[in-house]
């Protein structure tokens, strides 16, 4: 009698080809990967939303996909480097038509997203949200595995977050009430608490192993140089850069009483702030020969958010090689600058990436 063998399939990219693999069923030793955030990690959950900050058009995956997947990059974004340094399949994103596989893990990333729901509200999916849709993964995957086997998954993965940027850019340049009436101290702490409690949430439905970024330079990049006042020189937002150095300050003491509080808790820091600052600097050292400009967009370094003529600004610029650029547009990086970021996620020193990196939580 003729056995039915189920083959559990799925692609794996490289730089050179795509990949259909089969098996017989999912690694038994794999460790997952759950990600939430904003557009740094998003890999096309926008696509699927009423909303503008979408990048599901010609420029944005030009060099590595070769079309348009929503991710906010010429190829691929940092989430998918750490899938590929954790020999998992590309993570797909969770509003993904027919997406129901998740023991390899899942995205839940939306470009613009923020810790306070009130960040582009209506445009977005905020963090709470993304927490809901996790939790509900969470009940279907212990429906169907059964609760052993859901268990020892949800504690071996790890949760990679970022979020905050779109929130301090919001405190900064939106007139609402909810901004306003807060000081810069107060709102670093509303970030902080939301932050905190989905860790939370995530640590009762079995989260042990967390990676993080922190905020970095945010007043650097090509959009917020262009708003900066007066700015003829190429210097930085400072007001935006001063809100960042609050979230840095507050993101690594969080942590810190977390792991405390919360028993069998391990997390991983990069800090953007010194990875991202050294290849703004010294661009060239890194492989880049402009850090200023973004690749494509309009205006003063080209940080007018038009890159593909979809935003109200049908005219915009673009450069021959994403690769010598650190931006790819007004506030995302190139699959290059991405890369060397996953890169020092994953196996940098403690002085950069701690205490923890995320290969040894992969292993741990």
């Amino acid at each position: 009698m003729a056995r039915l063998v189920l083959l559990w399939c799925f692609f794996i990219f490289t730089a050179t080809s795509v990949n259909l693999v089969c098996s017989r069923s999912p690694q038994k030793d794999h460790t997952a990967l759950f990600v939430f955030g904003d557009s740094l990690y998003d890999p096309g959950n926008n696509n699927y939303i009423d909303t503008v900050i979408k990048a599901n058009y010609y420029p944005y995956g030009e060099t590595f996909f070769k079309y348009p997947t929503g991710r906010f990059s010429d190829g691929r974004v940092i989430a998918d480097f750490i899938a590929e340094f954790a020999n998992l399949p590309l993570i797909p994103p969770y509003l993904q038509p027919g997406n129901h596989e998740f023991t390899y893990g899942v995205n839940f990333a939306s470009a613009g997203a923020g810790a306070l729901s009130e960040t582009y509200q209506g445009f977005v999916i905020d963090l709470k949200t993304q927490l809901s849709y996790f939790k509900k993964v969470a009940k279907l995957m212990r429906k169907e595995l059964g609760d052993a086997e859901a268990t020892v998954i949800f504690s071996k993965a790890v949760y990679l977050i970022n979020i905050g940027g779109n929130d301090y850019i919001s405190f900064l340049t939106s007139n609402s009430t909810v901004f306003q009436s807060s000081s810069k101290q107060e709102y670093v702490a509303m970030v902080m608490g939301n932050l905190t409690e989905t860790i939370e949430e995530i640590y009762k439905k079995g989260g042990r192993k967390f990676g993080f970024l922190n905020m970095g330079s945010l007043g650097c990049v090509p959009s917020m140089k262009a708003l900066a006042p007066g700015n003829t020189t190429g210097s930085c937002f400072e007001q935006v850069n001063e809100i960042a150095k609050l979230h840095d300050a507050a993101l690594p003491k969080a942590l810190e009483e977390l792991e405390t509080k919360l028993v069998q808790v391990k997390y991983s820091m990069h800090y953007l702030n010194i990875s991202y600052g050294e290849r703004r600097t010294n661009p060239e050292k890194y492989g880049f020969k402009e850090a200023n400009i973004a690749c494509c967009g309009s205006g003063p370094y080209r940080g007018m958010f038009s890159c593909g003529g979809r935003r109200g600004v049908t005219k915009y610029e673009l450069c021959s090689d994403p690769n010598d650029y650190l931006f790819f547009d007004s506030d995302h990086l190139t699959e290059k600058a991405c890369k060397q970021i996953a890169q020092l996620m994953w196996s940098g020193t403690p002085n950069i990436t701690g205490p923890y990196n995320l290969k040894a939580l992969f292993e741990v």
